[in-house]
């Protein structure tokens, strides 16, 4: 392969680089069609195979725009893109409803988004419930037996991010070496919320990982389950971590995996040492006032 800078804006290119060599059919999953030709253009799915394994592809093509909302571009995650990620991954369960878990076909999805569609339109119209629609396919499929990883190979930012990839089983990422970024909003915009001067989030920003922009510092959270060091490495890593998923699944290992397993392994790298003593004390807090609301 040739040297690469970047992976930022590569998701069509990224997904030859995984899938086996002319198996990838666009919008090629059983039971899916379009309300038109171009719908949500900045969305790519459809079917492949892994390893000789059929699996469905979630991608993002950060290179069109949507014509019918000018804020969408770049990879930005809209209306349109978030109802087609969410079709996809539904007609991907229907396919499989009833199938053991180990005939569940995995759920790719390669990650660079800078966020969602903010445009008045979008967020009228129901920006906001199509990507929450995305997000609870992801859940669902990963609650009935899906294998669902996703690759993070450019930027995978704010909201975009929670409904592109925080839903799956396990996220990778690719080193920051190639510019490679994951937050959850700029420091500029936590300094609006906190009330908080910039100079201080950017001081916490170089050691507390829950400030940090980079996939390093996500790791330390639990966030990334591992860092490839090299696009050429992608595929391998795919294959290993979705091998390592159906065997999880297989042994009832479901608490190691999605954002609960996230949470339990950012607690062994030291990312999130306080996190059950804050969780004990709201089930505490919760516990003491519980039974005065449950009666109501």
């Amino acid at each position: 392969m040739d040297a690469i800078d970047t992976m930022i804006g590569m998701g069509r290119e990224t997904i030859d680089m995984i899938v086996d060599a002319g198996s990838f059919v666009e919008n090629g999953i059983p039971g899916f069609t379009l309300p038109c030709a171009d719908y949500g253009p900045g969305a790519v799915v459809g079917s492949a195979k892994m390893d000789g394994r059929v699996c469905t592809i979630v991608a993002n093509d950060a290179m069109p725009s949507n014509p019918r909302f000018p804020v969408v571009t770049s990879g930005i995650i809209g209306m349109e893109e978030g109802y087609k990620m969410a079709m996809a991954v539904y007609r991907s369960i229907e396919a499989d409803a009833g199938k053991p878990l180990a005939d569940k076909r995995p759920l790719l999805l390669i990650v660079d988004t800078p966020g969602n569609g903010p445009g008045k339109v979008e967020e009228i119209v129901g920006m906001n419930k199509a990507t929450g629609a995305y997000q609870l396919a992801l859940a669902e499929a990963r609650k009935t037996g899906h294998p669902v990883l996703a690759v993070v190979i450019g930027r995978a930012i704010s909201g975009a991010f929670l409904c592109h990839g925080l839903q799956a089983d396990q996220i990778l990422s690719l080193s920051d070496k190639y510019g490679t970024m994951i937050h959850v909003m700029p420091l500029t915009s936590i300094a609006r919320i906190t009330k908080q001067d910039i100079e201080k989030l950017t001081a916490l920003s170089k050691t507390n990982p829950v400030f940090a922009a980079g996939p390093e510092f996500f790791f330390r959270l639990g966030g990334v389950e591992e860092i490839i060091e090299a696009p050429d490495a992608i595929r391998d890593c795919v294959l290993k971590h979705i091998d390592e998923i159906y065997r999880l699944k297989a042994e009832r290992q479901t608490d190691r995996l999605g954002p609960w397993g996230r949470g339990e392994l950012g607690e062994e790298r030291g990312g999130r040492v306080t996190r059950k003593a804050v969780m004990q004390r709201m089930n505490e807090q919760f516990a003491a006032v519980a039974d005065r609301y449950l009666r109501a």
